[in-house]
């Protein structure tokens, strides 16, 4: 199928990221389109949108399903559009001249975000110290 307009501003001819294409827990067959090593666990299509828009992209969101995505949770859907080329076919960006390598700056970023970081941390402390106050209410039982 043709492309509809030959202007590269439009957005219809902006490349589409899924977040299958960056999650480690996929593999080549269910969608996954970077090694494993540098793949993230189970991006969000927030996370994506805002590790490019931090580094200057043009990007919009839009409520669409990978074809090879079995789990229709919210968390699997979107799809991130995102513009590599101007309207005279020159690149936005020089450091992103692939879809390849707009796939592998959001899978280095993702992790370094700051919903990823905290989570991790908040979530062991807080889970240790409730385990820690249900055993010694047993013991005084």
């Amino acid at each position: 199928m043709a492309h509809l307009t030959e202007n590269h501003a439009d957005k219809e001819r902006f490349i589409c990221i899924y977040p299958i294409y960056v999650n480690s827990k996929k593999t080549l067959a269910e969608g996954r389109r970077i090694p494993t090593e540098k793949a993230v666990e189970n991006p969000s299509c927030a996370e994506i949108r805002d590790v490019l828009t931090a580094a200057g992209m043009n990007v919009y969101v839009e409520n669409k399903m990978h074809p090879r995505e079995w789990n229709r949770d919210v968390q699997f859907r979107g799809r991130v559009r995102v513009q590599v080329k101007q309207e005279d076919g020159s690149l936005c960006q020089d450091k992103f001249s692939s879809r390849k390598e707009v796939m592998f700056y959001a899978a280095e970023m993702i992790p370094k975000l700051k919903t990823r970081t905290q989570k991790s941390g908040a979530g062991d402390t807080s889970s240790q110290q409730g385990e820690g106050g249900k055993k010694s209410k047993k013991k005084k039982k």
